[in-house]
C-alpha cells in the first residue's frame, strides 16, 4: 500500500521545459524526481522531469524530506501530476502528488 508523502505546485515552471511540454501534461501522468546537488541556488534541490524534460523543482519549502530520503537511498516514490490549471499563474499551473511506495512495489 502506498503512503501519501506530499503535494505541491511545480516551482520554477516558467524557467525550464514546462512551457514546451505543457500540452502533453495530463492528470495522472508520472513525473520523476532527481536530486540536483550542484544547484547553486539550493543544495537540496530536487528537480522534476516529465519524459526526460525538466519542468521545474519541488518547492524549497517541501524539498527537505525528499533530499534526506534520497540521500540515504530511499527512492521508491510515485510522483504524478495531480492538477493542471492553465488559468492559474504559471507557478501554480501544475500540482504534483507524491506517494511513498513499499519496497516490493518499486519500479
Amino acid at each position: 500500500m502506498k503512503e501519501h508523502l506530499a503535494h505541491f505546485h511545480v516551482a520554477g515552471f516558467t524557467f525550464y521545459d514546462g512551457v514546451d511540454v505543457f500540452n502533453k501534461l495530463k492528470v495522472g501522468k508520472k513525473v520523476k524526481l532527481t536530486l540536483e546537488e550542484d544547484n547553486k541556488w539550493d543544495p537540496r534541490a530536487v528537480a522534476i522531469y516529465f519524459k526526460g524534460q525538466k519542468i521545474g523543482f519541488v518547492p524549497r519549502s517541501e524539498n527537505r524530506i525528499f533530499y534526506k530520503l534520497m540521500k540515504v537511498g530511499i527512492t521508491q516514490f510515485e510522483a504524478r501530476i495531480q492538477k493542471i490549471d492553465p488559468q492559474e499563474h504559471t507557478e501554480r499551473q501544475v500540482e504534483i502528488v507524491v506517494h511513498l511506495l513499499p519496497l516490493e512495489q518499486t519500479y
